[in-house]
């Protein structure tokens, strides 16, 4: 699944990242790595961006950009839920 199509409070790994080569670069230097962890936190009151946490820092995406990385869901209670509790 996209991770633009989670919900928030749920927890994803990443499989996979595509999209452009500049997207794709500039999302693996902001930490979106295959095999992370991805916790989403809020989307905006418009639904766009969505912000996330990977690797203990807070990161927002643009909807758009989201829908290019690969996830698999992983639960609704993630390793970061009693962080934002």
């Amino acid at each position: 699944m996209r991770l633009s199509e989670m919900r928030e409070g749920e927890t994803a790994k990443i499989v996979g990242i595509g999209g452009e080569p500049r997207l794709r670069r500039r999302l693996l230097e902001m930490g979106l790595t295959k095999g992370s962890d991805v916790y989403i936190e809020k989307y905006a009151p418009l639904k766009d961006p969505i912000e996330l946490i990977v690797k203990d820092f807070h990161v927002s995406l643009r909807v758009k950009e989201a829908a290019e990385i690969q996830v698999v869901r992983e639960s609704r209670e993630g390793p970061y839920a009693e962080k934002t509790a």
